[in-house]
């Protein structure tokens, strides 16, 4: 078996050379891969998707200074270096010739598009009404917007429309640039889109040096100047470089404990070879086969498998702490199958709680589920095949550190059916209940979410100044064909005025707003003909008062309706205008087709105002992906819950055929600790969430250990077990404790947890080993 596993390691590190020599494999750092997906609706998560890609290789740039001159020579400086970059940057220039194409669709369909104001002017307003509108358009200066000749838009219908819609973005072109400004700058906005993935960590390695030295090269323009930056990318690499910071931390970290206290304890450089050995064919083991499950291993995988070293070295110092204390003329293959059993309950107990991971929602939990529970497996393999053969016969050194910890055991307390006994857990259930008892929950998914604090100051700024909707928060409306969408979003617009007149937001972007629905495009032809176009209105009206005869009005007429021919939602969709708006429509989905109606400088005390919104409105629906993966994590912190206690129940009946009587003794401290640990968070005012529980799960699974370790020798002169139990809680601390100081709010939770709870099941394991002098092993032989 040890040859077999020999050519095991051997393909298993041929394997890791040809992924990480070759470099065909790159972690995944899209954050979103680790959340939930909704299965139950593709076409909702399909419009999440489109959301969250539309923005993805987006780049914005806001360049300020109080003085617009200086602003657009620090853009200019600016925008200098990244030209020098086209294949890793497509930027669209502002002249005149790409206003005038942003226009020329629509002014070939003029005639039906008109503002919403201007809609209820023509079914109040008579003919005069609109001929008087008209000569102020011609002879005022400032009479409205003005696009070509006065004639092709006499009454202001089409500038009206074009007006209405740059409300929607208070950017506005200013000398060559785009302009945007508040009570105290100018800025110069400098809208990018990015060639490479955002999430590649190719491309933020190349991407963020250009924006540094893009950013040194405007402020020697311009001292002074502000620099706002937004971007997918910059938010991908600074967790990127987060978890690489976390992974030798924690890795690194946890590894040099486990060196120092296997040489403080064996005083020898063999144990330290072994245990590393064991860890390093699990860390090998486990890259290998989740990628040939999954095909890619995300980054936060990496991290969290970082904390895999504190457990996977249980095995192996549960073997060479009972070779220290064997008869020297004990075979270490004979000593083996002694331990096997106890040594094959402790992992499956630990590859149990693993695997409640792997029973949430989650795919980054499910893949680090699978890669830590096989790195236990791969590093209980090599113990079990390797050990024996490499560490021979006779016994190990051991230092002064050994006998001092060994000793301690004899005082430590036992638990016995006495006064001393009944005193302590009245005050733990007291400590216990009142920790619980101010305990609260909190699942909001904003609590996870720990971004360096510059790019949440400069996300919220830019997010002011442009009026930017939010991508988590929208209706999806749906219909059987791409007309009824667009009379569905007219409908729900119609709902919405009262909240924007009460300023719980300041508008909507919908495809709706640039192509109106055949049904609302004929409805305005219509009124267009009754009040200006038919003979004696508005039009005649006007060729009278300007001394034109009815060939001029004919002319007119005649252009004018050469450009009513209704705007179609293909037309649209394929001319260079519709880009910043394409997100917005998912065209033909399955059942049909949908778009998405986003809100802008929407208030998030009105979340329920707007969510009632859509009541009543067929095929519109209110999507808050905030308050969906809250709500999942909720449902999956009670569910976790409930898998806890069911784990505990399978673990109990695992135990119960080797330890028979004594099988709660092995449980006890870990439960024990796991209500402590209850207790704590809630003297800390830490919220319970989801991850909290499944830190509880994998507690069941270290503890476990613990507690097995214990009743093989319940004998308190033997300090075999207590050695063990000590090593192992101090790496696992190591490991999982120095998770706690992680930036990533999930894994901080999770490491604080298992710091509290780790600690107590080591402090509490003595207490339940019993006095019985005979094993465990002897007591079910006899039975």
């Amino acid at each position: 078996m040890a040859i077999a596993w020999a050519l095991v390691v051997a393909l298993l590190l041929a394997h890791n050379a040809y992924l990480w020599i070759g470099k065909r494999i790159a972690p995944e750092t899209d954050i979103l891969a680790l959340l939930p997906v909704q299965e139950r609706d593709p076409v909702l998560q399909a419009s999440f998707t489109h959301m969250v890609d539309a923005a993805q290789q987006r780049l914005v740039i806001l360049v300020g200074a109080p003085d617009w001159d200086d602003a657009k020579r620090a853009a200019d400086a600016y925008s200098a270096v990244l030209a020098r970059h086209a294949d890793l940057f497509v930027s669209t220039p502002l002249d005149e010739q790409t206003q005038n194409d942003w226009l020329a669709l629509f002014q070939q369909h003029r005639l039906p598009l008109v503002s919403a104001a201007q809609e209820a002017q023509l079914r109040q307003e008579n003919s005069a009404f609109w001929r008087d509108a008209a000569l102020s358009q011609l002879y005022s200066p400032f009479g409205g917007p003005k696009l070509g000749a006065w004639q092709d838009d006499p009454f202001g219908l089409f500038g009206g429309w074009v007006q209405e819609r740059a409300q929607e973005t208070p950017v506005r072109p200013r000398d060559g640039h785009l302009f945007v400004a508040d009570s105290e700058r100018q800025y110069a906005l400098l809208p990018m889109t990015l060639k490479l993935p955002a999430f590649s960590l190719g491309a933020q390695e190349t991407v963020l040096p250009l924006l540094a030295q893009a950013e040194a090269a405007a402020r020697k323009a311009v001292p002074g100047v502000e620099i706002i930056s937004a971007g997918v990318i910059l938010h991908a690499a600074a967790a990127s470089s987060q978890a690489a910071r976390e992974v030798s931390t924690i890795g690194l970290g946890s590894l040099a404990g486990i060196i120092l206290l296997t040489w403080l304890t064996f005083r020898s450089v063999k144990p330290i070879s072994l245990i590393l050995l064991s860890i390093g064919i699990g860390c090998l083991g486990s890259l290998s086969v989740c990628w040939l499950l999954f095909g890619k291993v995300h980054l936060m995988t990496l991290v969290f498998g970082a904390s895999l070293i504190g457990v996977a070295q249980d095995y192996g110092i549960y073997f060479l702490c009972n070779r220290l204390g064997a008869d020297p003329a004990l075979d270490s293959r004979t000593l083996l199958r002694r331990l096997l059993p106890s040594l094959s309950l402790t992992l499956l107990a630990a590859v149990i709680g693993y695997m409640g991971l792997a029973l949430t929602p989650f795919p980054g939990l499910r893949h680090m589920a699978v890669f830590s529970a096989l790195g236990l497996v791969f590093a209980w393999l090599t113990v079990v095949f390797w050990f024996p053969a490499l560490i021979g016969g006779g016994t190990l050194k051991s230092g002064a550190l050994v006998k001092r910890y060994g000793a301690a055991r004899a005082y430590w307390p036992q638990l016995r059916a006495n006064r001393a006994t009944l005193v302590c857990g009245v005050v733990f259930l007291v400590f216990a209940g009142m920790g619980i008892a101010r305990l609260g929950v909190n699942d909001d998914i904003r609590l996870l979410q720990t971004p360096p604090a510059h790019l949440i100051r400069d996300q919220i700024k830019l997010s002011k100044l442009l009026d930017a909707p939010t991508p988590v928060q929208f209706y999806l409306v749906r219909a059987d064909s791409a007309e009824q969408v667009l009379q569905r979003e007219e409908a729900l617009k119609q709902r919405l005025l009262p909240l924007i007149a009460q300023q719980h937001l300041s508008g909507v972007q919908a495809m709706s707003n640039w192509v109106p629905s055949q049904q609302a495009q004929t409805q305005r032809r219509a009124l267009l003909d009754t009040a200006i176009l038919q003979p004696g209105a508005a039009l005649d009206l006007l060729a009278q008062s300007v001394d034109e005869g009815p060939a001029w009005a004919g002319k007119v007429r005649a252009e004018l309706l050469q450009a009513g021919a209704p705007l179609t939602i293909d037309d649209f969709l394929q001319v260079p205008a519709s880009e910043p708006w394409r997100h917005l429509w998912l065209g033909k989905v399955e059942g049909g087709y949908a778009s998405i109606v986003a809100l802008r400088g929407m208030q998030y005390a009105a979340i329920a105002l707007l969510a009632q919104a859509g009541d009543g409105l067929p095929g519109v629906q209110w999507v808050d992906k905030v308050a969906e993966i809250s709500s999942v994590l909720g449902r999956y912190r009670v569910y976790m819950g409930a898998v806890v206690l069911g784990a505990y129940l399978v673990v109990f009946g695992l135990l119960l055929p080797r330890y028979r009587r004594r099988t709660w003794r092995v449980l006890a401290p870990t439960a024990l600790a796991s209500v402590a640990a209850l207790a704590l968070l809630g003297y800390l005012g830490q919220p319970l969430q989801l991850f909290h529980v499944l830190a509880l799960m994998l507690l069941l699974g270290v503890g476990v250990d613990y507690g097995i370790f214990m009743q093989e020798h319940p004998d308190r002169r033997n300090h075999t077990p207590w050695l063990a139990v000590g090593l192992s809680a101090a790496n696992t601390l190591l490991s999982f404790g120095l998770l706690a100081l992680s930036k990533t709010a999930a894994l901080q939770a999770f490491g604080l947890t298992m710091l509290m709870g780790t600690t107590l099941v080591w402090l509490l394991s003595p207490c339940f080993a019993g006095a019985d002098n005979r094993s465990a092993a002897d007591a079910a032989g006899e039975i």
